[in-house]
């Protein structure tokens, strides 16, 4: 039984206790650090393959996503694919959405609808809307894929805009300098200068071509990036160096997509690498664009991919994941559980990735060990895959350093697993040495497989390769760093236990 308070009538008392109360509440407001209270605020959650919608209840329709970021809003554009299948995507229109945090999202309009005839008319294909603004003329330019429904058109549609969300006046299509153009995105460099990324299959790869000053139409070719035919590009620039993201060509069937890198649009390009762990066709996602969140902390990357329903197209999932970049390297890890906060331009896992703390690691194809080599305690000595035999050799410190990169330490040696040289070369055999914080002793853990689990691959920071065996079953075979691949995938993966 519950006991009230005895009452007190007299006016003072009231007021006496009215005060004391406000100033409870007020002294604990004040308890809370408001750049706490800011960051809680800002913070956004995400889910990897939850359905995601607007205001509405409705699926947003950001496919093949398109953004631009006015002020503190982002801007959304995509392909509106409902009721849409593989066998039909006649195009619908082009939505824009509006968001504060990227997490919330109000479908504002349709920015570019479709015509009753012409490039935007019944049973044409038109995708991957792309924006960019051009501060000179003071217009929103907008860039897509038109085409027909045997894809043999071929180009590049534009359309502008005076407001972002438009409506955006379409302005005709074109084959960028004759060649033909399929699925596309655009780069915008810090002096405004404007670039087209598009596919070219009929030159065996991606090409960069230099926009006219009003970005209406392409005023040079820049380069052609080789290594077979790329589709869905999206580019960034971190300090000095372009990261070129894309998918390899396979219809609406999931590849592992891959990365390649310069210090300049022309080149020299580096040779394409997986930019998840191999075999995971990119946790089921194409991508589709970068979105780059610059707060007062730093800026973070995150990849918009694709998840596509080919028998739903409009219910097709969302994958927005963080890039880790660091050097030439960037990495895309599996996180089931993260969080944004687009104020401080930061990004944390909430799954996902190992807690720090001591481990064994199992190769996936041979069920044998991450063992340094005859228990030594000398630098430079080997790594190999042994069976468990319980030693210390074979059990490792991880140490979280940033995002999902972490140190290896052996624990009997006190040494930490590195790539000597900072050898970028595929092939080089890992080895223990003096722990030096270098990038050639950092690893990124790419979670495989579904989203639970304690199996990784781990992809080397300086150098971008990942920790294999070569596929061996042999004990004794040497540990190595490898290009990677999904032919491959269960010789470069480990569990963690």
């Amino acid at each position: 039984m519950s006991h009230s308070p005895a009452r007190d009538d007299r006016p003072v008392s009231r007021w006496r206790t009215a005060v004391a109360g406000f100033l409870a509440l007020l002294g604990a407001f004040m308890a809370v650090p408001p750049s706490a209270a800011q960051a809680q605020a800002a913070s956004v959650a995400f889910t990897p393959g939850a359905i995601r919608t607007d205001q509405n209840g409705n699926a947003l329709q950001l496919h093949g996503l398109g953004i631009v970021k006015v002020g503190s809003t982002w801007y959304g554009f995509g392909e509106d694919k409902t009721g849409a299948t593989s066998a039909d995507t006649s195009f619908l229109d082009i939505p824009c959405y509006t968001s504060d945090d990227l997490g919330t999202w109000t479908y504002r309009g349709v920015a570019l609808a479709r015509q009753s005839s012409g490039d935007l008319g019944p049973n044409r294909i038109v995708e991957r809307p792309k924006v960019i603004y051009n501060a000179s003329t003071r217009t929103y330019v907008m860039y897509l894929h038109i085409d027909n429904a045997d894809y043999s058109d071929a180009k590049a549609g534009v359309a502008t805009s005076s407001t972002p969300c438009g409506p955006y006046v379409y302005r005709g299509s074109f084959r960028p300098l004759g060649n033909v153009s399929r699925d596309l995105g655009l780069f915008q460099e810090s002096d405004g200068t404007g670039y087209l990324l598009t596919e070219d299959r009929d030159n065996g790869g991606l090409r960069i071509d230099k926009l006219s000053a009003d970005y209406l139409s392409v005023d040079s070719a820049v380069a052609l990036l080789g290594g077979g035919s790329i589709e869905s590009p999206a580019m960034v620039k971190v300090g000095g160096t372009y990261y070129m993201l894309g998918s390899h060509l396979s219809g609406w069937y999931l590849n592992d997509n891959v990365y390649a890198t310069a210090t300049s649009l022309r080149g020299p390009w580096s040779s394409w690498r997986d930019l998840a762990a191999p075999g995971t066709h990119t946790y089921e996602s194409q991508t589709a664009n970068i979105i780059t969140v610059q707060g007062s902390s730093g800026t973070s990357y995150i990849y918009a991919g694709d998840r596509w329903n080919t028998g739903d197209l409009g219910s097709s999932k969302l994958i927005w994941l963080p890039l880790t970049i660091r050097g030439t390297t960037v990495n895309l890890g599996q996180y089931p559980a993260w969080s944004l906060d687009t104020a401080a331009g930061t990004w944390s896992a909430g799954s996902g990735i190992p807690a720090a703390g001591t481990y064994t690691l199992t190769n996936a194809a041979s069920s044998m060990l991450l063992d340094v080599s005859g228990a030594s305690t000398a630098t430079g000595g080997g790594v190999v895959q042994w069976p468990s035999t319980g030693g210390a050799n074979q059990k490792w410190k991880l140490t979280w350093v940033a995002d999902n990169i972490y140190t290896l330490t052996s624990v009997h040696s006190g040494l930490c697993l590195d790539v000597p040289g900072y050898s970028t070369t595929s092939g080089a055999l890992l080895q223990q040495w003096t722990c030096n914080g270098g990038v050639n002793q950092q690893w990124a853990l790419d979670l495989t497989g579904g989203p639970t689990g304690s199996t990784y691959v781990l992809v080397g920071v300086g150098s971008g390769l990942t920790i294999g065996t070569g596929g061996s079953t042999t004990q004794g075979a040497v540990v190595d760093q490898e290009t990677g691949g999904s032919a491959s995938a269960a010789g470069e993966s480990w569990t963690l236990s």
